[in-house]
């Protein structure tokens, strides 16, 4: 089983996570431009770049990350929730970044913490959900992450950016219909999300302003 840290109250967890986010948001308040793509490499998977792929909207998502952090813990912290958030620990801290970040391949437990509310003070600021089945494969393309099991079944390519981060262009499944597999054919399934380990087997995917619900999403991996 994973390990569960020593729950601490709510409160002060996203009263520390969010002075964390205030100190990085002023130190990141001009965003560096964005490092040329990757040179050629040994295989396929080394040329591919996301910058050439993502959509204008997604981009805008990708570019207001710390936005969506901010306000989605500001919510989280003020509004009524459904969960155990104070058990989460690193997943809702949003510089608690690892080196090595690529997943190696197989089955995975993930879960999903939706942080903030679309509809404002009377919605929930945050949902713990419980544990489903999610996979990592490799494919002539790279990487792929699949969420298999559940009502939202988020899948798509994950592309190398650096050390600390990977980055998902993916679509949503709903309820009944087969896996996602259209990114940039139906704008309002697809999503961008930033793949971060968290752990020494832990991940995470951030994905910023989703379609619907929550302003942040945050999907927890570990090895099943």
């Amino acid at each position: 089983m994973p390990f569960v840290p020593t729950p601490l109250p709510v409160r002060t967890l996203l009263a520390a996570t969010l002075a964390v986010t205030a100190l990085s948001a002023c130190a990141t308040a001009v965003e560096a431009p964005p490092p040329p793509p990757p040179p050629p490499g040994a295989g396929a998977v080394d040329r591919l770049d996301w910058r050439g792929i993502i959509t204008a909207i997604d981009r805008d998502r990708y570019q207001r990350r710390d936005a969506a952090w901010t306000l989605a813990l500001e919510q989280a912290q003020r509004q009524r929730g459904s969960g155990d958030l104070a058990s989460v620990g690193d997943l809702i801290r949003p510089r608690a970044t690892r080196g090595r970040v690529a997943p190696p391949p197989g089955d995975y437990r993930c879960r999903t913490v939706k942080l903030g509310s679309q509809g404002g003070e009377d919605g929930l600021g945050y949902v713990v959900y419980g544990w489903f089945a999610c996979r990592i494969e490799q494919t002539p393309r790279g990487l792929k992450f699949s969420k298999l099991t559940g009502s939202q079944r988020p899948s798509g390519l994950l592309f190398p950016e650096d050390d600390r981060h990977m980055i998902l262009l993916g679509s949503l499944a709903l309820a009944a219909e087969p896996p996602a597999n259209s990114y940039g054919r139906t704008p309002d399934r697809d999503l961008v999300a930033v793949l971060e380990r968290i752990g020494e087997a832990r991940w995470r995917l951030v994905l910023p302003w989703p379609q619907n619900e929550s302003n942040l999403d945050l999907i927890e991996l570990v090895p099943a």
